[in-house]
């Protein structure tokens, strides 16, 4: 675990001090999707879901019986975008999912990974 910035030499786990770390530029892009049936898909398409337009309120494109969300965070800053990237993608979907549960609580929100992420002491990570 000592490699593990949030644990301590006893395995306990604190906040790190991000204070001494330089400000560099990083930036970090995540997917996500939510999978759904064909019919709910064709009511987001058309705009007429009752609690209004999910893809414009959402800012997503779609594909098959599922919607696709990306995010890309960038900084200048001494941490990582990383997590609030994955916080865009999950909030887009969940956003997707409040506005059409009511015709479909079978949804899944599946795939939310980093794609990349480039800057900071760890460089850069592309994903197969």
């Amino acid at each position: 675990m000592s490699s593990l910035t949030h644990f301590d030499e006893h395995g306990q786990a604190h906040m790190v001090d991000v204070g001494a770390k330089p400000a560099t530029h990083r930036v970090a892009i995540a997917t996500g999707r939510i999978e759904m049936l064909p019919d709910t898909l064709a009511l987001i398409e058309s705009g007429t879901a009752k609690k209004g337009d999910v893809l414009g309120i959402a800012r997503i494109a779609g594909m098959l019986p599922q919607v696709l969300c990306m995010a890309t965070v960038e900084t200048v800053g001494p941490t990582g975008v990383e997590m609030e990237a994955l916080t865009a993608v999950q909030v887009a979907l969940l956003t997707i999912y409040d506005m059409v549960k009511a015709v479909d609580r079978g949804m899944t929100i599946t795939g939310v990974r980093v794609l990349e992420k480039h800057g900071g002491k760890s460089g850069s990570f592309v994903a197969d």
